[in-house]
């Protein structure tokens, strides 16, 4: 095990809701009659990308208009007030990392193990969310970074995978992924990686065939899982657990 690879939506923080909230913001700011309750955006989240998603939903309420010439320009304004919005919400730690998370980071980054970051969001987003617990040089704490700036074809796709592995000079099966969703899923499944995932509400009822382990997060000693966690010593995820995961011995200590 030579790295990890974090997926961020979902996975690094619970953010969907702040993202839910951020596009009916959006709506209300341009006078669009557009709301997203937790129903709606549940199915939404089947498409990646923000302006994927509101391309999808504009051909659901109304595809003749969706057709038309200024629709690109009109999602792109309209994600860009999203985008705003979204980073007033989780700027300055509004929005804390899940369990487990800043601890297996700072785990990996003493062994000297390498992390990086796959995901779909832009850049803007990433900046609001990992300043407050990693501080305005966060990035430095990433041996790679691949988002919706560096890698044009979204999840399901294995492509900003495929980018992380060639900015770590690394082969699929030296690394193990965190995802919450199917579509993070299949995308590092297609890349070669092994994934662990950890749903959140929004993607619960996702098909996880195939992830290494299925966990509601990866715990902390002051937050440990209520159940044991095969093949580690703990209620808690850590490199030793890790390790014996992508060995293939999962179920060892079960």
């Amino acid at each position: 095990m030579k790295a990890l690879i974090f997926d961020v939506d979902g996975t690094l923080a619970d953010t969907e809701t702040a993202h839910r909230e951020a596009f009916n913001a959006a709506f209300a700011e341009v006078g669009l009659d557009w709301f997203w309750d937790e129903a709606l955006y549940t199915r939404l989240l089947k498409v990646a990308g923000g302006k994927e998603r509101l391309m999808h939903y504009w051909r659901m309420v109304d595809l003749e208009e969706a057709s038309g010439s200024k629709v690109k320009e009109v999602i792109d304004a309209v994600h860009a007030v999203k985008t705003r919005h979204y980073t007033e919400r989780v700027g300055g730690g509004g929005l804390p990392l899940r369990p487990g998370i800043a601890r297996l980071i700072d785990e990996a980054a003493e062994a000297g193990i390498p992390v990086a970051i796959a995901t779909t969001t832009t850049p803007a987003n990433l900046d609001a969310l990992l300043q407050a617990p990693f501080g305005k040089s966060w990035r430095k704490r990433f041996a790679a970074i691949c988002d919706a700036g560096t890698t044009q074809v979204k999840k399901p796709a294995p492509d900003v995978y495929l980018a992380v592995l060639q900015q770590l000079g690394l082969k699929a099966d030296d690394c193990i992924a965190f995802e919450d969703s199917a579509n993070g899923l299949r995308a590092a499944q297609t890349a070669g990686i092994s994934t662990i995932v950890t749903p959140t509400a929004y993607t619960a009822l996702d098909d996880f065939d195939g992830a290494l382990v299925v966990l509601p997060h990866l715990g902390d000693p002051e937050q440990p899982m209520q159940q044991h966690v095969p093949g580690a010593d703990h209620r808690w995820v850590d490199l030793a657990a890790l390790r014996r995961w992508h060995r293939g011995q999962l179920f060892e200590a079960a």
